[in-house]
């Protein structure tokens, strides 16, 4: 009330007045400030909600089930929202009151957004396969440092694994990984992971991830990344009792893996340290010992457990085919080059017949011609110096 002149019964001051325009603008702003983080999180949710969207179109088997799981979780609402992007109705009590540039922000929010990235905290989480890109940012030393938790979220499994080695780069200090809706199906899923530095906590959510609905599955995690010494499995901790199940479970998979593959993709799959490890475990195999500490055999024995467990790789569906596609260029070459070879050794084979046909009744006139030829010695010669001094 700018014209007010008296309050109870008081005259109203300039300094009254000045104090009351502080106090009023830092209101002020601190609503708009609310409503620009209303905005952001109206825009956050809009776009997950598209995200949910395409992946339910792209996965339609089990989105049913995933819907309703979704519904009952802590996750952002995925409430239908209207296609043209009008949404000022999520605020109506600040409808025509704050910053109109604001305002018509959140009119023309885009729900069209194919991925997100969000950085709360600690945790970097990544909705929507289109956010893998944000790895090739370059990010900077005090984000990338404080970044602990990455979560992934609406993205296939086989493309996360494919940046995985940027993550580890990027982001150092990631200890905690979350996967939800990222088509984990398979154990063999988890052999990917080893490839990190280090991974203390893993959080793997039921929606759109059918492999925790294996009995045995966070047994596999646990004997695979043995050398991380995980500290938790989707919040729960991990036992000395679990570590010892996992390696009763599956110790003798990774030696079945070891001992069936050649040892030329043995020495493919493991990293150069690894390699001179393997070596040195093939040259002293088999050889007398004599008398050798308890230490020494226990260090052995874990290296070779190590290099045994590397046995245990996961090749993406892409990369597969890939190779795949390869082997059959590889395939088709080595066809056309053995039936060419073939072919010449045919056709040297059939001439060789030919002579062995031909070749009595060539001896016998090559004889009958050198017989002729020197019948008469004095002319065969003369004919021989002829022929010696028409070369000359």
């Amino acid at each position: 009330m700018l014209q007010l002149r008296q309050l109870d019964t008081r005259r109203v001051t300039e300094e009254e007045r000045r104090m009351a325009s502080v106090v009023a603008k830092k209101e002020e702003e601190k609503r708009r400030e609310s409503h620009k983080q209303s905005l952001l999180k109206e825009k956050k949710r809009l776009t997950i909600n598209n995200i949910a969207r395409q992946w339910d179109l792209q996965h339609p088997v089990t989105n049913f089930a995933t819907n309703e799981d979704r519904k009952n979780s802590d996750s952002p609402s995925l409430d239908p929202c209207p296609m043209d992007g009008s949404t000022t109705s999520a605020f109506p009590e600040e409808t025509g009151s704050l910053d109109s540039v604001l305002t018509n922000a959140l009119q023309a929010l885009s729900v069209t957004d194919t991925h997100l990235v969000d950085v709360d905290g600690d945790t970097l989480s990544l909705y929507g396969s289109g956010a893998l890109e944000s790895l090739d940012r370059n990010w900077s030393i005090q984000t990338a440092g404080m970044v602990t938790t990455v979560s992934f979220t609406f993205i296939e499994f086989d493309e996360i694994v494919q940046v995985l080695p940027k993550l580890k780069m990027k982001f150092p200090n990631s200890l905690h990984l979350k996967f939800k809706e990222t088509n984990l199906a398979m154990l063999q899923q988890f052999n990917a992971l080893a490839q990190l530095h280090r991974v203390d906590q893993l959080t793997i959510d039921p929606q759109g991830n059918p492999v925790v609905n294996f009995t045995l599955w966070k047994y596999y995690v646990l004997f695979r990344l043995s050398h991380f010494n995980m500290q938790k499995i989707n919040e729960t901790e991990v036992t000395q009792n679990d570590m010892i199940m996992a390696e009763r479970l599956f110790g003798i998979l990774a030696h079945v893996a070891s001992s069936e593959l050649p040892h030329y993709r043995v020495i493919s799959i493991l990293g150069d340290a690894r390699k001179k490890q393997f070596r040195y475990l093939q040259e002293t195999k088999g050889k007398k010992h004599g008398i050798v500490n308890e230490e020494n055999n226990d260090s052995k024995r874990f290296v070779g457990e190590n290099t045994n467990r590397a046995m245990l790789n996961y090749t993406t569906r892409d990369f597969y085919n890939e190779k795949l596609e390869e082997t059959k260029e590889k395939k088709k070459f080595c066809k056309i080059y053995i039936e060419d070879l073939v072919k010449e050794a045919t056709e040297i084979n059939m001439k060789k017949e030919a002579l062995q046909k031909l070749w009595p009744q060539m001896f016998i006139e090559l004889v009958r011609d050198a017989v002729l030829e020197t019948r008469n010695k004095n002319s065969y010669m003369k004919f021989c110096l002829q022929q010696i001094a028409d070369q000359k």
